[in-house]
């Protein structure tokens, strides 16, 4: 992989969305193709039907969750 820093950014009331050199594994082992995609959001409300990617459930559902560091201290 490249040198490049991954970012992370926790969207409120959404996915969470990722950004640079990522590879996705699942708990099998098994990896995701996401040659020639610079960013992806994933799932954090449990709703999607293309998890764990987001599809925008979180609006239909009307998932509530903001994150902050400050909250985990």
């Amino acid at each position: 992989m490249a040198d490049e820093a991954v970012k992370i950014t926790v969207r409120p009331n959404g996915p969470l969305r990722v950004e640079g050199p990522i590879s996705l594994t699942d708990a099998d082992g098994r990896h995701w193709d996401l040659t020639g995609k610079p960013a992806i959001s994933l799932c954090r409300c449990g709703a999607s039907e293309k998890r764990p990617f987001c599809d925008g459930s979180h609006n239909r559902i009307g998932f509530q969750c903001s994150a902050s560091p400050a909250l985990l201290t």
